[in-house]
């Protein structure tokens, strides 16, 4: 690991990040080189105290703008996400591995999404397309969006501040590129992947350099067809939606002795999902996206026909409640309970909460590049930051948190990301202010600081 000193802004910086967060982010110089490390520091400054998260936002809110020993032109900066030899793949490698000590030894659960992040303009920047946008679509009708489309892979966890609370902390990323915009060129070798192709490239990549662990992956029917439940490593399971009509098997029968030809795929025809609850079932109470609700679960082992090399665990669910809806799922890890299987999907929620919330308190949607590496680049560092910030906060900030008082409020039981990352503004203003040098111009200083502080919150 290469030594850094953790006051890597300029000292004439008037705020800079807590020294405990920047202690966090060490072992991330592994994959820069000082210099640019240095600049990095100074964006993901920014970017916590920046209202609006373009990198000249960014370099102004943690002003290191200007000339003066220490300062850098504003064009290194850009530079850092446009031409910079660092790999945002081992950058978010080694974010996984500050995560690794808060992991369970047994499995680690990761959980596989995508979302729109809408662009406007006319300049055209690299990747946009028309992708089809969630948030204003209904079942009668689909809406697109002009746009950047993200697959993401964030890993969950539970952390001792917030224990009913899971966390999807994202770490790995790929920028989904429709038929149209990857056969302009910029692909890499003009190929088009589907999502499911990006998704499968990145269990690839984490499983492949972690093969004495176990993951399991959470996603939702998108990312559950055969596209990625063929091609999983071999340490990794799937949990995911199934289609009410889906084709079961049973095992194979084993091959008659001094019978010719090869060994039968597939055994005789199972109940599908929705002749399953057809059937005797049994009544299950559930914690499901937040609401308590009340199921029929019906539960057997089968395979999938198209895919059936691998068994699993098919469960059929039937809302009692409101819609009375009838979902049903499968799970890779075949000796799984129906309720394991459904409160593994119901986890998957976290990664759309992560999203929502690096969206509204993070700006995921705003860098406004327009060169192919600096598109990559600068909005999963965004999500990386997320995961940082949760990450310091578990470590250290939670000590510092002060929950506010709010008389309408009083159910309010654990911390969000919201107040995580108010936490760190505060210790890191706090810092600032307080590490003033005292000399004859200490008051002026402070004063300095605190203008600026003030700027930045107005």
């Amino acid at each position: 690991m290469r030594g850094y000193q953790t006051n890597a802004l300029s000292k004439e910086a008037p705020v800079s990040l807590v020294p405990s967060f920047l202690e966090l982010l060490q072992p991330l110089s592994c994959v820069m080189t000082c210099p640019t490390f240095d600049s990095f520091l100074t964006v993901l400054t920014g970017w916590v105290f920046a209202r609006r998260r373009t990198v000249t936002g960014m370099i102004l809110a943690a002003d290191a703008v200007g000339g003066g020993p220490g300062r850098k032109h504003h064009s290194a900066y850009h530079r850092l996400f446009a031409a910079a030899r660092w790999s945002l793949d081992e950058l978010g490698l080694a974010v996984f591995g500050l995560l690794v000590l808060t992991l369970p030894a047994a499995v680690v659960f990761v959980a596989v999404d995508d979302t729109l992040c809408r662009k406007h303009g006319r300049k055209r920047m690299f990747g946009v397309g028309m992708h089809h946008d969630p948030l204003v679509s209904s079942k009668k009708m689909a809406v697109c969006n002009w746009g950047h489309s993200w697959v993401i892979l964030g890993v969950i966890v539970k952390l001792p501040f917030c224990p009913d609370r899971s966390f999807c902390l994202p770490v790995l990323f790929r920028l989904y590129r429709s038929k149209q915009t990857a056969a302009r060129g910029g692909a890499a070798g003009g190929v088009y992947r589907t999502r499911p192709e990006l998704a499968v490239q990145m269990l690839k990549l984490l499983c492949g350099r972690h093969p004495g662990r176990r993951f399991h992956a959470l996603a939702d029917m998108a990312y559950g067809g055969q596209s990625v439940l063929k091609h999983l490593p071999g340490n990794c399971d799937l949990t995911s939606r199934l289609l009410l009509d889906a084709r079961l098997v049973d095992d194979p029968a084993p091959k008659p002795p001094g019978r010719k030809g090869r060994q039968p795929l597939r055994g005789r025809p199972l109940p599908s999902p929705r002749e399953m609850l057809r059937g005797r079932a049994t009544r299950a109470a559930r914690k499901t996206y937040g609401r308590d609700d009340v199921l029929r679960v019906v539960r057997q082992t089968a395979r999938l026909y198209h895919v059936p090399q691998r068994k699993a665990a098919v469960v059929a669910a039937e809302s009692l409640r409101g819609s009375r809806c009838v979902r049903a799922y499968y799970s890779t890890a075949a000796d799984a309970t129906a309720g394991q299987v459904l409160d593994w999907y119901a986890t998957r929620f976290s990664i759309e909460q992560t999203i929502q919330e690096a969206k509204g308190q993070l700006g995921f949607e705003q860098p406004q590049n327009w060169t192919k590496p600096a598109v990559r680049r600068t909005a999963p560092v965004g999500m990386l930051l997320y995961s940082l910030v949760v990450l310091w906060f578990a470590r250290e900030g939670h000590r510092h948190y002060a929950p506010p008082h709010r008389p309408w409020y009083r159910g309010k039981a654990a911390p969000s990301f919201a107040d995580m990352l108010a936490t760190l503004r505060c210790r890191s203003a706090v810092g600032a202010i307080t590490a003033t040098p005292r000399h004859s111009h200490t008051g002026k200083e402070t004063m300095e600081t605190l203008i600026h502080v003030l700027k930045l919150a107005a």
